[in-house]
């Protein structure tokens, strides 16, 4: 028979298909078992109306085939089968789907039904050239008596002729290429990797997937301590059809869920939480996301690829697809599954359509809703939760210049200088006394470094809760979040702390005024942006605090990062008139200029260390200290 051109389509639009169009060889076995489960799905439809169809959905399955010697596979389905004519037109015209005209054809019927036809533009079947020199397609049309053979060896063009074929359905054998140096194509031969395949992308479609697997058993009634051993073949179901996400939440037990998540996200842990969706509307989606225990391997670092396993008609068209998630929830894992999306013709990227972002922004929601839900009836959950992930949303908060602040302002949580369990800032305010008009907080590396800050001496004193922040990201938050409800915040080493009364405040006015000279002196003698009498230390002799925008946590933060030139802040060195080591200084810089500097630099290195800053010079300070003892 004379070999046909493909119609409208030259050679070079096949070799972009197969080359330009999918980005991974194994996918051409997603795509033929998507076709075969189509096949499969129009004559399941027809059954249903077509009692001399004769099978019943137990009967319908996906056969994988190999024979190593001839280096060929085979993907067998019994489904509905194609007519000569059709198989001319399905396949010798790409980008003409048969399932897109079958669709077509029974839209009304189909609106209500449970049958998903996955393919819909012609050009997947050709991916089986990615990996195969020559293609024949053996089909067996439904109610015809014979059967016709397509044969191709890709843009050389094809044959149809008629075949025999004892069963309705479909046979598609690839000749696999041979080997090459830099790529192995005979892997498509072994039962592990077709497996290993099925599993990736097609594990969810509705028909068994069945291949023949070679075996070793003992060979029964031989001699125990010479055991021999005999192969045989068994045909084994490689893929599990049902997901969970798709059986209603009392058919699925928590070992099952427990089990799928180990299995498919490599977590030794359970999940923190689970979270079931089944939403239908403007687009119909179910999910399974799930909320770890544990870090995922190399989370905080650049390589870590946030984003959801997306499915459409139980086939995964994406292994992580990060449009469905925010940045702050980036943590999250799981699978969503719709098949109201619009693929694109290779069906590994989807359009940027308005279906997508309707998906996202419902999943934001959910996720929102269930940490809230946690927090506020599983607080000591949300405590290991926030450890592990807090910092993520904080991150959250401060990107995109604060446009998620609604979304994620009460979800955060902080220890306070009340002790005891964490509270969010909305719980802080209420709680606060009734003359205290601001939100105090405290910054350091640590718990413990916070609460020995010489800086919130006067605050405790009047009886008023600190809150304690220990991320390098916290006062970036701070700024962005503002204020909560009206109570806006105050940085204890930074800002006016308003504690003083009118008179108190006079006080401290003269007192800087009093002391002009000899604050000048340590301000010139240390080099810093200004000394002042404090207001807010008590028994501490010194603390160090900033002006300006820039504090000193930020300083710390900006110090951490490549490059020179980091911003700093403007050093503020305040003194407690009150302390004894003040009258020493005082009498000093009457007495003896050299030692009022020593004093200066030893209160200066001690303000430092407090705030956590390391010294200049570690060996001069510990002379100094010797000199002076």
């Amino acid at each position: 028979m004379a070999k046909k051109q493909f119609k409208t389509e030259s050679k070079r639009m096949l070799d972009m298909m197969i080359n330009s169009v999918y980005t991974n060889r194994e996918i051409f076995l997603r795509e033929l078992i998507s076709n075969a489960s189509d096949a499969i799905d129009k004559l399941a439809y027809l059954s249903l109306t077509d009692p001399s169809v004769g099978l019943s959905r137990e009967d319908f399955k996906i056969t994988l085939t190999v024979d190593k010697a001839a280096r060929t596979l085979t993907v067998s389905d019994n489904g509905i089968g194609m007519t000569a004519e059709e198989l001319e037109n399905n396949l010798g015209v790409i980008a003409r789907s048969g399932s897109l005209e079958f669709k077509k054809e029974h839209a009304e019927e189909l609106k209500e039904d449970t049958v998903g036809i996955i393919g819909q533009f012609g050009v997947g079947f050709y991916s089986a050239f990615m990996v195969a020199s020559k293609v024949q397609v053996l089909s067996k049309k439904y109610g015809e008596e014979g059967a016709s053979l397509w044969e191709s060896s890709g843009g050389d063009g094809y044959t149809v002729k008629p075949a025999s074929k004892d069963s309705v359905g479909t046979d598609v054998v690839l000749y696999i290429r041979e080997d090459v140096e830099d790529e192995s194509y005979g892997m498509f031969l072994e039962s592990y990797e077709l497996r290993r395949i099925v599993k990736k992308y097609s594990d969810y479609i509705r028909y068994p997937i069945l291949t023949d697997v070679e075996r070793t058993r003992r060979v029964e009634g031989s001699d125990s301590e010479k055991p021999e051993f005999e192969k045989y073949t068994e045909t084994e179901t490689l893929n599990s059809m049902i997901p969970l996400w798709r059986r209603n939440k009392s058919e699925v037990t928590d070992e099952e869920i427990n089990e799928f998540y180990r299995d498919n996200y490599y977590d030794a842990e359970p999940p923190l939480k689970v979270i079931r969706i089944d939403a239908e509307g403007l687009v119909s989606f179910k999910a399974m996301l799930f909320i770890p225990a544990s870090l995922p391997h190399g989370y905080y670092t650049k390589d870590f690829e946030k984003g959801l396993q997306l499915y459409s008609g139980g086939v995964m068209i994406i292994d992580r697809c990060a449009e469905l998630l925010p940045e702050h929830f980036r943590f999250v894992k799981g699978v969503v599954e719709s098949d109201d999306l619009s693929l694109n013709i290779s069906r590994e990227l989807l359009q940027q359509d308005k279906q997508l972002r309707v998906i996202a922004q419902n999943i934001e929601k959910r996720i929102k809703r269930e940490l809230k839900k946690m927090l506020d009836e599983e607080k000591e959950t949300y405590e290991r939760f926030f450890k592990l992930f807090g910092i993520q949303l904080k991150y959250g908060l401060v990107s995109d210049f604060g446009i998620h602040k609604e979304t994620l302002s009460d979800l955060l949580i902080y220890h306070t200088s009340r002790g005891g369990e964490q509270v969010t800032l909305e719980k802080y305010v209420e709680t606060m006394p009734a003359e205290q008009k601001y939100i105090y907080y405290a910054c350091g590396e640590s718990l413990e470094k916070v609460e020995s800050l010489p800086q919130t001496e006067k605050l405790r004193q009047k009886g008023f809760d600190i809150v304690y922040m220990t991320d390098e990201i916290d006062e970036f938050a701070v700024e962005m979040l503002g204020s909560v409800g009206d109570k806006s915040f105050k940085n204890v080493s930074r800002d006016d702390l308003e504690l003083e009364s009118e008179d108190e405040r006079e006080q401290t006015k003269q007192s800087n005024e009093l002391n002009r000279e000899l604050l000048d002196f340590i301000k010139e003698t240390l080099g810093v942006s200004a000394v002042r009498m404090s207001s807010r230390l008590v028994t501490h002799p010194v603390c160090l605090t900033s002006d300006g925008q820039i504090t000193l946590e930020m300083e710390k933060y900006f110090a951490a990062m490549p490059g020179e030139n980091h911003p700093k802040a403007e050093r503020v060195l305040e003194l407690n008139g009150d302390h004894r080591v003040f009258g020493l200084i005082k009498d000093a810089v009457l007495s003896d200029m050299e030692l009022a500097a020593k004093y200066a630099r030893l209160l200066y290195g001690q303000a430092l260390l407090i705030a956590g800053f390391p010294l200049d010079d570690p060996a001069g300070y510990c002379e100094l200290v010797c000199d002076l003892l």
